[in-house]
């Protein structure tokens, strides 16, 4: 069994800090996890992760940075 290869998400800003989300493929389904937690892992499929983000999209208020 290979290692899992966790990516940081772009929204995380830059640097190796611990407040990052992470996202990684594990056979077929996608692996989620928050880098100050990293032995807490959920797992998910393409079709429930992006109805979980438009939802987050859709119902989360935007805060506008100068």
């Amino acid at each position: 069994m290979s290692e899992i290869v966790w990516q940081k998400s772009s929204y995380s800003g830059s640097g190796d800090g611990t407040n990052c989300v992470e996202l990684a493929t594990d056979q077929d389904t996608l692996a989620l996890r928050e880098s100050d937690a990293p032995t807490v892992v959920l797992h998910t499929d393409h079709p429930q992760l992006t109805a979980l983000l438009r939802h987050i999209k859709t119902t989360t208020p935007r805060t506008v940075t100068p």
